[in-house]
């Protein structure tokens, strides 16, 4: 980055505050990344700054002086211990209406800020907090593209029906038991939702999605994808799912992963002629036989495969079976080839 400046360390042994004997008055990017400061005191504040990233200190308020930093366009709070009273103050603070990221992830907030005054808003991140609702996410501006709100408390999702340039929405490791309230996010590609308590998929009409995850949920069922043709990485594992379905349509899958559930046989890929990447490890499949006929579409394309702790895969001719049905195979499991 242009004129990025990192503020050297002193050296202190005891791991406290660190001088600034540097001149920052012309530096346009300021990266304090793990300083330990428990504040900016020391720290001169360029009036030129476009790039603020305070990660990984001990910031339990916000210095008043980043209020009047009207040309910042990227401000990163991560990994301190900021809590809602502390950031408060930001909503206020008129000067910094053109920021496009602020990064609040791994504080101690319990509810979303305010941030309505950010109407050039991009990236949002809130993740790892003790965030128990999404109220607030209303008050931020249409021209989010990225939504992080991940390790956090949040139990439905709502109050994003406005975010109609959002590509990526991150609510993994939260209590989400419904998908709901998505069928306004025409230009989402991107939708993280492992570690919830999801039942059933309900993608509300959305079939630009590139990235789906359902990780570690309590899906019974692979229904729900067949209108998502634009899917390009699919990822189910550790779920409960018995029978590979709905995926015939899905011609633009490069990875699967249903990797850690109750499937007994592979079928329904056979038109998955972009498949390279395949994950059926730790799931029930007795015998390879038939393979040939269930993955016919991706035999050429196909370059790692995962079928370990599966019956099938106790057989003396596993992988020599494997690699004469998968002609450019590079990755059986953990063995690699050359």
């Amino acid at each position: 980055m242009e004129n990025q400046t990192q503020t050297p360390s002193d050296g202190d042994a005891d791991g406290g505050d660190h001088a600034m004997e540097i001149d920052l008055s012309s530096a346009t990017s300021l990266d304090l990344t793990s300083f330990q400061l428990h504040d900016l005191d020391s720290v001169e504040l360029s009036p030129s700054l476009t790039e603020l990233d305070l990660t990984a200190n001990r910031l339990s308020s916000l210095d008043p002086r980043i209020a009047n930093l009207s040309n910042l366009n990227k401000l990163s709070f991560r990994q301190n211990l900021i809590d809602d009273a502390a950031i408060e103050p930001i909503s206020g603070w008129d000067a910094l209406s053109g920021i496009e990221e602020l990064v609040l992830r791994d504080n101690r907030l319990t509810r979303v800020p305010d941030v309505g005054i950010f109407n050039r808003l991009l990236i949002f991140d809130v993740s790892f907090n003790d965030i128990t609702s999404m109220h607030g996410i209303s008050n931020a501006s249409s021209t989010v593209k990225e939504l992080y709100v991940s390790n956090n408390e949040v139990t439905k999702i709502e109050e994003i029906e406005h975010l109609h340039q959002l590509q990526i929405l991150e609510l993994g490791s939260n209590r989400l038991r419904v998908m709901e309230n998505l069928q306004s996010l025409i230009n989402l590609q991107e939708l993280w939702l492992g570690k919830n308590r999801i039942k059933v998929v309900n993608l509300c009409g959305l079939k630009c999605i590139k990235k789906i995850s359902l990780q570690s949920n309590r899906l019974t069922s692979m229904a729900g994808f067949e209108e998502c043709v634009a899917l390009e990485e699919l990822y189910l594992s550790h779920n409960g799912i018995a029978k590979m379905e709905g995926l015939s349509k899905l011609v633009n899958l490069h990875v699967l992963d249903v990797s850690s559930n109750k499937i007994t046989s592979i079928n329904d890929i056979e038109n998955l002629t972009g498949l390279e990447d395949l994950w059926l490890n730790d799931n029930q499949i007795e015998s390879l036989e038939g393979i040939a006929e269930s993955v016919s579409g991706s035999r050429e394309r196909l370059t790692t495969i995962y079928l370990a702790n599966n019956p099938c895969a106790k057989s003396p001719d596993y992988l020599a079976k494997l690699r004469q049905i998968f002609l450019n195979i590079q990755q059986i499991d953990s063995n690699v080839f050359a």
